[in-house]
């Protein structure tokens, strides 16, 4: 397609002489513009998914995908349910639990709690919390007064394991003295850390049993959590699961109780994506700026080449070369750049902290303890095919300009 006349011209036009030095400056700062374009909209749409993997994945690793509970009461015949809703074809587990906050008290601080009474067998075999166990053992999650608690939540507390945490519940005991708060002291007998700082600070889990002595619910619960094989397409399960418990229970699902979240982080990474696609978009009119330039300062070597026979195509497909170049090489300079960031985020990032002395990422900002990053392998393709693209339509215009130079014009004053 392109002889090898016009892939020598074009690459001598791009080293420009001593006094043609301005115009070498320009593709210099458009080859960088694509380079930093490509490589940001890479780095900041990588992290972007890297946010909704590492979230997505630890609540729906902590969080039942369904939710099966009562409209105004608790479920008493919960083993039966959690047997039928476990029968339910693409449903791979299904387990009974107690959840109400309460306040958790020691050493003369308060926090609030989040309590899930869970049965010890299914709490070991919860992958987030037993492969992410920091302090003291699951072994002794047992009995009427172990608990387990988040690790940010043990920190702020100063409790240690073989410490007692004090639970108030909001629930109040009526007694002769009148309606008092209903608390109890249990031990410390492990910590987690599942790396989202909402969990490792609130969560706190007890066995089945104790929870039903201490909230009083007797032999029920109040919810039964599924999970599907598929959680994506976890509305096709949900009818499934509503025919086999019956039309008087309310069935929530993951999407539906987590829509807001996610739904706003969806629109801020379309936004984003627009915002910084105008850097490519910038760096592409300097592409025609100093393809216009180039074109003006030869046009006498335009000239001279019309006369002694050069095409219009042949013009045309040097200069369209020249300023392809530029694109293409800030392009693919971009790709590599942003993937190596994106590898290498989170060491950069301590790095920087380590530099400047202050925390760029708070996990209490943004729910995380590290910076994540996922490459999309579709993505990071479409924005280099985008930065090609517009680097390309950026040199029409100007080789159009140059092919339709009328050498008699070019010449004239010469």
């Amino acid at each position: 397609m392109f002889s090898r006349f016009e892939w020598m011209l074009a690459t001598r036009y791009l080293r420009a002489r001593r006094e043609e030095g301005f115009i070498s400056v320009i593709a210099i700062f458009s080859l960088a513009g694509i380079c930093l374009g490509v490589a940001t909209l890479i780095i900041v749409m990588s992290v972007m998914n890297g946010f909704r993997g590492e979230l997505l994945g630890r609540i729906l690793g902590l969080n039942g995908h369904l939710v099966v509970s009562g409209f105004d009461r608790n479920l008493p015949d919960y083993d039966d349910l959690t047997r039928r809703i476990g029968a339910v074809g693409g449903v791979v587990n299904a387990l009974p639990i107690i959840e109400a906050q309460v306040m958790a008290t020691a050493r003369g601080q308060a926090r609030l709690g989040l309590i899930r009474g869970v049965r010890p067998e299914d709490l070991k075999r919860r992958r987030i919390i037993a492969d992410n166990i920091r302090s003291g053992s699951l072994e002794a999650f047992q009995g009427r007064d172990a608990v387990l608690i988040g690790s940010r939540l043990a920190f702020r507390l100063g409790l240690r394991v073989g410490d007692r945490i004090t639970l108030v519940s909001p629930q109040s005991t009526s007694t002769p003295f009148g309606a008092v708060p209903r608390l109890k002291a249990y031990r410390v007998v492990g910590t987690f850390e599942v790396g989202m700082f909402e969990y490792d600070s609130t969560f706190v889990f007890m066995p089945l049993a104790a929870a039903q002595v201490y909230f009083k619910t007797g032999d029920a619960v109040t919810g039964i959590e599924a999970f599907v094989d598929d959680p994506d397409a976890v509305a096709r399960y949900r009818a499934a699961v509503a025919d086999a418990v019956g039309g008087n229970l309310r069935i929530t699902d993951w999407q539906a109780a987590n829509s807001h979240f996610f739904n706003a982080l969806q629109v801020e990474r379309n936004v984003m994506f627009l915002i910084l696609t105008l850097i490519i978009v910038v760096a592409a009119f300097n592409i025609i700026s100093s393809m216009i330039m180039l074109v003006k300062d030869k046009g006498k070597a335009i000239a001279i080449l019309r006369t002694i026979g050069a095409t219009r195509g042949m013009i045309l497909r040097v200069f369209f070369l020249a300023g392809a170049s530029i694109g293409t090489f800030g392009t693919l300079a971009g790709f590599a750049l942003g993937v190596a960031f994106c590898a290498n985020i989170d060491a950069i990032r301590r790095w920087l902290e380590g530099l400047t002395g202050t925390e760029l990422f708070a996990a209490e900002i943004y729910f995380l303890s590290r910076l994540p990053a996922e490459i999309d392998p579709m993505e990071v393709t479409a924005v280099v095919l985008m930065g090609l693209g517009l680097s390309f339509l950026a040199t029409i215009y100007p080789s159009w300009r140059a092919a339709r130079l009328d050498p008699v014009e070019a010449l004239r004053y010469e």
